[in-house]
């Protein structure tokens, strides 16, 4: 009988570990999902292939969002970088990411594929630098030609999880920020 209940518990334990392994990202980037598309951050919910540029306010004061709204962006309380959300879905074509010159500001742009919760790609001072930039995100399977003078980001999946921050030294700065992450702009390609 010893030797059945060993295997019983490791077959359980293995089971356990293996939904935990495969489920958890799925589950947590379903929450995100929800948050951003149905619940937004206090201003309604944020379309799909649009970004969301956390307000000044939210960010001055994270822990009072409006009654109703997702407290996703308030997990952490993040004080040093504004949040720029966003959920992408290139089943319809590729999308441009355009980032305006940071003058030197710490910021980054993280692609994360939702199916197993993994970066793919990153935009920002440490892999660029701060200068302006377009970049063509493309889902699996396209082709065609990358626009002159932009980057190209492959995604391995059509749908895509964006998540920028840009720095904000102190409170005097926030203004300066905030003017910098509304400078973050996704459109179709033309």
């Amino acid at each position: 009988m010893r030797l059945e209940h060993l295997f019983i518990f490791f077959t359980v334990m293995a089971a356990t570990w293996f939904a935990a392994t495969y489920f958890w990202p799925r589950m947590l980037l379903s929450v995100f999902k929800r948050a951003i598309v149905v619940k937004g951050f206090g201003e309604g919910p944020i379309p799909v292939n649009t970004l969301y540029i956390q307000s000044q306010a939210l960010f001055a004061d994270p822990l009072n969002m409006p009654a109703g709204t997702s407290r996703v962006a308030s997990a952490g309380v993040n004080r040093d970088t504004l949040l720029t959300l966003g959920w992408l879905d290139l089943s319809k074509g590729p999308l441009v990411l355009h980032v305006p010159d940071m003058g030197g500001r710490y910021y980054s742009v993280q692609f994360t594929n939702p199916s197993n919760n993994t970066n793919f790609a990153y935009v920002g001072k440490r892999t660029i630098g701060t200068g302006a930039g377009d970049f063509l995100i493309t889902g699996p399977g396209w082709s065609g030609d990358v626009p002159g003078g932009m980057g190209h980001i492959a995604s391995p999946r059509r749908s895509v999880l964006l998540i920028g921050r840009v720095l904000v030294y102190d409170d005097g700065d926030l203004p300066a920020a905030h003017r910098l992450s509304t400078q973050l702009r996704l459109a179709p390609l033309p």
